[in-house]
């Protein structure tokens, strides 16, 4: 694999490179031609210990010294532009390679799923499990896809002319990429993100999902016709939805978001149906398919009352086809037939499930509002007695009030917000199905009376005349605190009468999600990851003792310090102490288009990711070898206890916050306009603080920086504090049986294999950071010495020579930017009366030299 990828990824992008030369672009050619020399100034500069700005300043000396400063800023902004069409390029061949550098019907294929599956009894136990099984991959529309849907396309058909070794369908689509622009020149809308994310549900997603449902069913001997398993995979969908810390999504944005779904989903049908009409052509059959088309198109496009009113109506008459298909017409492509009945049942009429989110201290507000309206009419309610009142009072209190809930009623735009939010579920479930908003996601959840207050509301917006509500109301657990706190407040809610008889109504079924970005921000890498390991254990614990089927919905972001990185090994990991029916997990920026961007990537991540979560139940059931028993959870929690000791250290400094505000490019992001949210929270007129920082651009301004500290702080001073307590051998072999510590570890390397702390290095000489950066660097250098240690290679991720050498590559493409952004920022530092330029030119570059560090990095944020 090691040589397969070095001539089918590094030598081909290397050719295809080359094409950049050759196109009829102003001053491409000496762009081109310079950019190599920036590159390998850059490689030396660093290793000597120059300053970015040394490196550049050096580089116009010598090969630009008569250019004006503005020529000398155009010529850098002529490298970001190039470099990020570089990294366009490195990716549509990566992409174009992948059935070649990965094994695609190996471990964890649904094709070696089903090899293993050798005898009645698995096959039995396989089929009982996908009874309540499913994988729920849900879209967000955190800021950090800066793909369009153009750039997209573009990538699409490089993919395919790259495969085809096609040098002048590559060279159109490189003069196409030339001409594209690869930033907004405004914020998106919340719509606008949502309409980028559903190029991925109807390009890759539509077709990917039935195709792996496909090969499961041919490798289980089975028909697709009699499949019994309509929901082994789910798709999720935040933009419009998610309106935590996003003050531009409101009930309409909701609305309209869900119709967008919904008709992206239906005009695929419709494609499909006039496929089937050019194959189905038989007396009895055509007819049926030509009905199908007209319905589908007034379902579109009306008359509406002409058209279906749910997937089942179109499954029913399709079904009827069938029979005339294989009675009279000895089955004809019926296959084709079936397959697409197998899309009607996968993704209904609503093609993914749109989720509302909000944060608890909204809903706090808005009961505020409620009550003190609610004082005005009963004086013996008083909104200030029921504050000082103990929480179970105050559940009860919500839960009896029976009373009319209007928008106009109330001033406040949050609450009016929140009001038609949840009223806008019941719509769309009345146009898209109940699978089409059934989930109201509750971020800082820290009590059972923030459930409650959702609850409560849901009851009198949305519930029938019995007050049954149609509605998943899951609990957001972030920091640690939280998850240490996430037992007691469920216990608290499983006791609550109304909520248990409502849980009993939703199949006793709880969906309780976990959040790695804030817990990593709170807590450092290796006690996140922790906190929610024992989290999990425990709510399975208080869920099964209750009789209550518990899901884990995982908030993960890219990165390994957002807890992204090898997610299919975390699933595999988990022990029989944690519940694993579902596997549920957001996936966002690069994220998507890196592991979801085609079919074949998509199709290999799927199906990975479904068969993790097969593991346990199928062929470790009686096999617990590889379980943490209570001494290795014993060594875990002392390197958790030790690192989120280091990381406060940390987090602590005086000169934390100030670092990120001051000294990368955290200030930056809320120009890129790459996200409708603003980049922090609270208004920032008194500073920045280390609770408004959003886990995004906190994450990706260290990434930025090339320190990636949120991946790795922490975790090599907890081991060489177990070392000097005589258990490095402990923890050596803990490594060697368990894949979830394995796990831990060979995602944090990914975090280190991408830090170059050589291109900072000219903090040392400012003396109000030098010490900060010091300190960060020393954590960096024991870390890496002690997870080679650990892990017994030479080098990081030698066990993954891939992601190795794609990582190696991916970087030296993009040290130019590196060298601009840091150069920029320390022209910024200087007194501005002394700049050759003005202060914007050097934003603008900051800005700019993002996407591609960003694009390039590919988990980054």
């Amino acid at each position: 694999m090691n040589n397969s990828f070095q001539d089918a990824v590094v030598t081909k992008y290397n050719i295809f490179n080359s094409l950049f030369l050759s196109l009829p672009y102003r001053g491409i050619f000496q762009t081109g031609s310079l950019l190599p020399i920036l590159t390998q100034q850059s490689e030396v500069g660093f290793q000597e210990g120059k300053s970015p700005k040394q490196i550049i300043e050096h580089f116009f000396e010598e090969l630009l010294d008569t250019a004006t400063p503005k020529e000398k800023t155009d010529l850098l902004f002529a490298f970001i532009q190039y470099i990020e069409r570089q990294v366009v390029l490195f990716d549509s061949v990566e992409d174009a390679a992948f059935d070649q550098t990965h094994d695609l019907t190996g471990k964890g294929s649904v094709v070696y799923l089903t090899e293993r599956v050798d005898s009645e009894l698995l096959k039995e136990k396989l089929l009982a499990k996908l009874q309540d099984y499913s994988v729920r991959i849900v879209l967000t529309a955190h800021p950090t896809q800066f793909y369009s849907g153009k750039v997209l396309g573009i990538m699409n058909d490089l993919e395919y002319a790259i495969k085809k070794n096609d040098f002048t369908e590559v060279n159109l689509l490189l003069l196409q990429l030339g001409k594209t622009a690869f930033i907004n020149h405004e914020k998106p809308t919340p719509f606008d993100e949502a309409v980028s994310l559903c190029w991925f549900l109807e390009n890759v997603y539509y077709d990917a999902i039935p195709t792996i449902i496909s090969k499961l069913i041919k490798g289980l001997g089975m028909s697709i016709h009699d499949w019994p398993y309509n929901n082994l995979y789910r798709l999720g969908f935040w933009p419009g939805g998610d309106r935590d810390g996003n003050p531009f999504v409101n009930a309409e944005t909701t609305l309209k978001v869900a119709a967008r779904l919904r008709e992206t989903l239906l005009r695929a049908y419709y494609r499909d149906i006039r496929n089937l009409k050019r194959r189905l052509t038989f007396k009895g059959v055509d007819e049926a398919i030509a009905l199908a088309e007209r319905k589908m198109n007034s379902t579109i496009f009306g008359p509406f009352d002409e058209g279906y009113s749910n997937a089942q109506e179109l499954i029913d008459e399709l079904l009827a086809a069938r029979e005339v298909l294989t009675s009279k017409h000895q089955g004809l492509f019926v296959e084709l037939l079936d397959n697409f009945i197998l899309k009607l049942h996968t993704f209904g009429f609503f093609f993914a499930s749109l989720d509302v989110r909000q944060d608890s201290r909204k809903h706090g507000k808005a009961w505020e509002d409620i009550l003190k309206r609610l004082e005005k009419k009963i004086p013996l309610l008083k909104y200030e007695d029921y504050k000082s009142w103990e929480e179970d009072k105050q559940i009860d209190l919500l839960l009896t009030l029976d009373i009319p809930l209007r928008d106009e009623d109330y001033d406040d735009p949050t609450t009016k917000d929140i009001l038609g939010s949840i009223r806008s579920i019941k719509s769309i479930q009345a146009s898209n199905g109940e699978k089409g908003a059934h989930r109201y996601i509750i971020s800082n959840n820290t009590s059972a009376l923030n459930v409650i207050q959702v609850v409560a509301l849901a009851k009198n917006l949305i519930g029938n005349d019995q007050k049954e509500v149609a509605l998943d109301v899951v609990p957001l657990f972030e920091t640690v605190d939280d998850l240490a706190n996430a037992e007691d407040i469920m216990r608290k809610l499983y006791e609550n009468d109304y909520y248990r008889a409502h849980l009993s109504r939703r199949e006793n079924h709880q969906t309780i999600m976990v959040g790695f970005s804030d817990g990593t921000k709170d807590g450092g890498y290796l006690r996140a990851n922790w906190s929610i390991y024992t989290a999990k254990e425990a709510l399975t614990r208080i869920s099964r003792e209750y009789g209550i089927k518990v899901t884990f919905f995982d908030g993960r972001g890219g990165p390994p310090a957002r807890g992204g990185g090898n997610s299919h090994n975390f699933y595999s990991s988990l022990g029989q102490d944690i519940e694993d029916k579902e596997i549920q997990l957001t996936v966002q920026g690069q994220t998507i288009s890196s592991n979801y961007g085609t079919i074949t990537t998509a199709m290999y991540n799927l199906e990975r990711l479904f068969t993790a979560g097969l593991e346990n139940g199928i062929f470790k059931a009686n096999r617990t070898e590889d379980d943490l028993n209570a001494a290795d959870k014993e060594l875990i929690e002392e390197m958790a206890a030790a690192a989120y000791d280091s990381y406060l250290g940390l987090k602590n400094h005086p000169k934390f916050v100030k670092y990120l505000d001051k000294k990368t490019p955290l200030r930056f992001y809320g120009l890129s306009n790459i996200g409708s949210r603003p980049t922090k929270r609270g208004s920032g007129d008194e500073g920045l603080k280390f609770e408004d920082l959003r886990a995004i651009p906190f994450v990706g301004s260290w990434a930025q920086m090339k320190q990636n500290v949120p991946g790795f702080y922490g975790f090599g001073s907890a081991i060489a504090q177990l070392e000097n307590e005589g258990k490095i051998e402990e923890i050596k072999l803990l490594y060697k049986k368990s894949l979830f510590f394995r796990t831990l570890i060979e995602n944090s390397m990914q975090s280190l294999s991408k830090a170059f702390f050589e291109a900072t290095k000219y903090l040392r000489d400012d003396e109000e950071y030098q010490e900060f950066w010091d300190i960060m660097y020393a954590e960096f250098q024991l870390t890496l010495k002690m997870l080679l240690t650990v892990s017994g290679q030479s080098e990081l991720l030698d066990s993954n020579n891939i992601t190795k050498l794609s990582i190696k590559t991916r970087e030296r493409i993009v040290l130019p930017l590196i060298t601009i952004q840091q150069y920029a920022l320390q022209m910024l530092a200087e007194d501005p009366k002394n700049l050759p330029v003005d202060i914007e030119v050097y934003n603008q570059l900051i800005v700019r030299a993002m996407f591609g560090i960003i694009n390039a990095a590919r988990n980054s944020a």
